[in-house]
């Protein structure tokens, strides 16, 4: 194995939470920081506008990971055997300089302000016999007044459109009034609202709800963030989520934050290079508070092994290569659902997503968009409604977006009065319908469970020899009655918006990957206020590795139903101000 000289910082992942923490360090000091990336380095623009190709990365997904090299085995209990995913299709993790946040949707809402003690606030409100049966449901170990600078922060950096609704406990008209205190309005007014979105604002209008403008991270005009860096107003082309921007309104980790970190003579990145462990300091006691790591061994773009020592490393991977990772280096112990001990792989959570198709007499131009353009209530969020009388807890957002259409992946949706589903009838109604059909979505929170988790797969190995991943996961009771009581709403909106036929949403059955649901996965290295709750403490510091520092949405001990960027940049940019400002000057635990 080839040894390479110590450096002061190893970064694994140059995604959004990687880059980010990488222009911080490089920005703010001296430090040596390698940044490990296992896929290639980003497109330029020019190959981003002649590369906006509908069945290479929308149809094959040219832009995600590769099942073939690295993929994961699921089962619903532990009584099945798991089986590999061949296909990725319920979520799309990214793989190259920017990770998913260079095909994101750019959806860029905050978390529900009670999401972060959500536990607690359950059982002061209803009693701890409300919480579902063979739930994980705990608290974050922060509150929202401690996230919320730090949201506003972010937004200035990244680039959000959107609209205020509370802004400083004051409510605001055409914002979110459910949402947290805000302490800033959104640094970019709403973008365009198409025709379908209108038509949703009326309905929820009409039916006594509270429509307010999504929020995203596209430039709706000329924009100079906080750090300088110009980017152009969007074009409402339709191709965001799958794609770069070929415009560069969208922001990306590689047009937000590489041009800041190419500045920096400190930072460097290693396309190419593939982490298989992170090794421990065994002259260290390697379970106590003051256990250390001492850097990282990956494969190169060589296929040659190498060992990268470092006094910091940060994991900054998506969910599961972040659990994967810490398993397979022995960091943490893992979680054995049987005797309910361990933190490492617990609280795996998704999200549960339905929606009605609606068909309307008028056209809607389906093919202009842009990422997450639409219009979004959240009269059914979190614990906006009481529950009091009803069998589940928590809910989710309902919205009508117009993101853009493509020819190929949005044909052929027909109303079920067409009882082909092939042949010329077939077709004569699949080309009318194509530029008619929308309606109204729901998106809701998965709360955690104490049986669903990862663990290492003792069959299926990836191409170096290494366990995959092994997920445990199920929808329970709550999630399925969730759902039940917000498909009628769902149609009620979907007809109120004028549709003359509806295909309504489908129950929700056992948990599938043969459809698409969100990249929103998290949990595994869950963040929580003790050791005995969380593999990291608040600041997504390990608890028995103090100089390692694990980022993403695997630290999240349950999901809500908001896109969870906002919330891992924030969380990102408030470890780098602790690691900056107090770790460096002493470093160890810093709770």
């Amino acid at each position: 194995m080839k040894r390479l000289p110590s450096v002061d910082v190893v970064i694994i992942g140059g995604g959004w939470t990687g880059l980010l923490m990488a222009k911080e360090l490089g920005l703010r000091t001296p430090l040596s920081v390698v940044v490990l990336e296992r896929g290639e380095k980003p497109r330029s623009m020019a190959a981003l506008a002649e590369g906006m190709d509908e069945l290479d990365y929308f149809s094959r997904t040219r832009a995600q990971q590769d099942c073939s090299q690295e993929t994961v085995t699921l089962r619903h209990n532990p009584g099945e055997s798991a089986l590999p995913i061949r296909q990725l299709v319920s979520f799309l993790p990214g793989t190259g300089v920017g990770g998913s946040g260079e095909h994101w949707g750019a959806a860029y809402p905050r978390l529900q302000h009670d999401m972060f003690e959500m536990y607690s606030r359950t059982v002061e409100r209803y009693g701890v016999e409300k919480l579902p049966e063979g739930h994980a449901i705990q608290d974050w170990g922060i509150t929202w007044s401690e996230i919320e600078p730090y949201y506003a922060r972010m937004e200035k950096l990244v680039g959000v459109c959107g609209k205020a609704g509370n802004l400083q406990g004051r409510i605001i008209e055409g914002g979110d009034p459910f949402e947290g205190p805000r302490s800033t309005e959104y640094p970019m007014p709403p973008g365009k609202t198409a025709y379908i979105c209108t038509l949703f604002h009326d309905a929820a209008k009409g039916l006594g709800y509270h429509p307010f403008p999504t929020s995203s991270a596209i430039n709706t005009v000329a924009f100079k963030n906080s750090e300088g860096i110009v980017r152009p107003s969007c074009f409402y082309c339709g191709y965001c989520g799958f794609y770069g921007c070929m415009v560069g309104a969208k922001a990306h980790p590689s047009n937000t934050l590489l041009p800041i970190i190419r500045k920096q003579k400190s930072v460097s990145i290693r396309t190419g290079s593939t982490v298989r462990r992170i090794l421990r300091d065994t002259s260290t006691n390697s379970r106590a508070k003051n256990g250390k790591v001492r850097g990282v061994t990956y494969i190169d773009a060589t296929g040659e092994e190498v060992f990268q020592p470092a006094d910091l490393v940060f994991l900054c991977s998506w969910t599961f290569d972040n659990t994967r990772l810490l398993l397979l280096s022995g960091l943490g112990d893992p979680y054995d659902p049987t005797m309910g001990k361990g933190t490492l792989g617990r609280n795996l959570t998704h999200q549960v997503q339905v929606s009605a198709q609606g068909f309307f007499d008028k056209p809607f131009n389906r093919f202009m968009g842009g990422g997450t353009t639409g219009t979004r209530i959240s009269d059914f969020e979190g614990d906006v409604f009481d529950h009091s009388t009803l069998d589940f807890i928590r809910g989710g957002s309902m919205s009508g977006l117009a993101g853009g259409a493509q020819p190929i992946t949005a044909f052929g949706v027909v109303p079920l009065s067409v009882k082909k589903r092939w042949g010329s009838e077939w077709k004569k109604a699949a080309i009318e319908y194509y530029d008619r059909v929308g309606g109204a979505g729901f998106t809701g929170e998965h709360i955690a469970y104490k049986s669903n988790f990862m663990d290492l797969d003792p069959v299926y190995k990836d191409r170096f020899g290494d366990p995959l991943v092994r997920l445990t996961i199920d929808w329970n009771d709550n999630e399925r009655k969730m759902v039940d009581y917000m498909i009628p709403k769902v149609v009620e909106l979907t007809r109120a918006m004028g549709a003359k036929e509806i295909v309504p949403p489908a129950q929700v059955g056992r948990y599938t990957t043969t459809r698409y649901q969100t990249t929103h996965v998290q949990g595994g290295a869950i963040m929580a206020g003790s050791p005995d709750k969380g593999v990291l403490n608040p600041y997504w510091q390990h608890w028995q590795y103090p100089n390692l520092f694990v980022l993403g949405a695997s630290a999240f001990p349950q999901q809500g139903s908001a896109n969870p960027t906002s919330t891992i940049l924030a969380l990102t940019q408030r470890t780098a101000d602790a690691v900056v400002d107090r770790y460096l000057k002493e470093p160890g635990s810093l709770v």
